[in-house]
C-alpha cells in the first residue's frame, strides 16, 4: 500500500503539475486514447479541455500514427471537458513530445 507523503508521490505530483495548461496525450488500458489541454487532477480524475476523446476500435489507424496525426494536425476537439479516470491511465506525456519520423 502507497502512503500519499512518500516521496514519490510528493515527486509525482510536483511533475504532473508542470503539465497543467499544456497538450498532453493520455494512453489508457482500453482501446481509448485522450488528447487535450490539461486542466487538473480532482479525486482520481485527470481533467482535459478541448480534448479529443478517440476509440482505436471506430478507425483502422493505430493508437501511434493517431497521436502522430494529433500532434501533426492539431487536436480534433469532440469535449469542451472530460474527466478520465487514473486508474485507467497508463501514460501521459506532452503533445510536443511526439516523435516524429
Amino acid at each position: 500500500m502507497s502512503d500519499d507523503s512518500s516521496p514519490e508521490t510528493g515527486q509525482w505530483e510536483d511533475d504532473w503539475r508542470q503539465l497543467v495548461g499544456q497538450a498532453v496525450v493520455l494512453d489508457m488500458r482500453s482501446p481509448f486514447v485522450y488528447v487535450g489541454r490539461l486542466a487538473g487532477e480532482t479525486n482520481g480524475y485527470m481533467i482535459l479541455d478541448d480534448a479529443d476523446s478517440h476509440d482505436l476500435r471506430d478507425t483502422s489507424t493505430t493508437r501511434e500514427r493517431y497521436v502522430v496525426a494529433c500532434h501533426q494536425h492539431g487536436i480534433h476537439e469532440n469535449r469542451r471537458r472530460v474527466w478520465v479516470n487514473l486508474r485507467e491511465v497508463v501514460g501521459i506525456s506532452r503533445l510536443e513530445d511526439v516523435i516524429v519520423d
